[in-house]
């Protein structure tokens, strides 16, 4: 149930960022781009987020971890990509900028959503 409901919120995130960023574009409003573009961003940033952020430990702590923020942002580029590529949804990210504020979006929302739960849990 915890994953369907991240999922959603991801979901509203993209939505969210779509509406709020210039250089995000959707090209036609229906939700199973925002579902599918979810999906692929979820299984992203659970299997390969993890390992470049391990192989770039040095740079990150380098970069006082601002680094992270540009993983996150190819992250959400390579997630637009493939929506495109291979499932053929419309969910273009037209530059470095943009997929770096939809990413600051989609990272905000998920820290809310697991700080309401951490705390939902702790209440209980």
């Amino acid at each position: 149930m915890n994953l369907i409901k991240r999922w959603l919120v991801i979901m509203l995130a993209l939505f969210v960022a779509a509406w709020i960023v210039p250089g995000i574009h959707v090209e036609s409003g229906a939700w199973v781009v925002y579902a599918i573009t979810a999906a692929i961003l979820a299984l992203l940033n659970a299997i390969l987020l993890p390992i470049l952020k391990t192989l770039s430990c040095g740079l990150i702590i380098l970069t006082l971890g601002l680094f992270g923020l540009v993983l996150n942002a190819a992250m959400f580029m390579l997630s637009s990509y493939l929506a495109q590529a291979w499932f053929h949804v419309g969910y273009i990210v037209d530059d470095f900028w943009a997929a770096l504020l939809g990413s600051v979006i989609v990272s905000i929302a998920s820290m809310l959503f697991a700080s309401e739960r951490k705390q939902r849990r702790d209440n209980d």
